[in-house]
């Protein structure tokens, strides 16, 4: 297997990336995140440097009570850059805190890469909110 990727591989990839999410599997989720990658959250208030930070905030928020009760991803786009990919689709996310229900649709962003034949690992991931219909941009 070469370095390059194939819209196959990345769009299989971002899709074990949501069902793990949304089967709160941090394990399989985690394991998908380069150990140097970053992450972007627009509920956050400072990148996250490190898939060891992320993992810590994920930490933080299940011990408070936070879980995932369901994750859909609509619109996939992939764009295939040799041995990079950047995939984004819309998410649609029911999260529950607390025993309150809260849900939200977003837009995200994740960038792919393949380092010699070790498969594919998410680098980069950025998440913005998506604009309420009718709201001026």
């Amino acid at each position: 297997m070469g370095t390059t990727l194939t819209e196959q591989e990345v769009m299989e990839a971002a899709g074990q990336i949501v069902r793990a999410y949304a089967a709160m599997d941090a394990q399989a989720y985690f394991t998908a995140f380069d150990p140097k990658a970053t992450f972007l959250f627009h509920s956050s208030p400072s990148r996250l440097g490190s898939r060891r930070e992320y993992e810590e905030q994920w930490d933080s928020w299940v011990s408070g009570g936070w879980k995932v009760v369901s994750c859909h991803s609509t619109d996939p786009f992939v764009q295939l850059l040799g041995s990079v990919a950047i995939f984004s689709h819309s998410v649609h996310t029911v999260i529950e805190e607390g025993g309150v229900s809260a849900s939200t649709t977003e837009r995200e962003t994740i960038v792919f890469s393949r380092t010699g034949d070790a498969g594919i690992t998410a680098v980069h991931e950025h998440l913005s909110p998506t604009l309420a219909e009718g709201a001026e941009q």
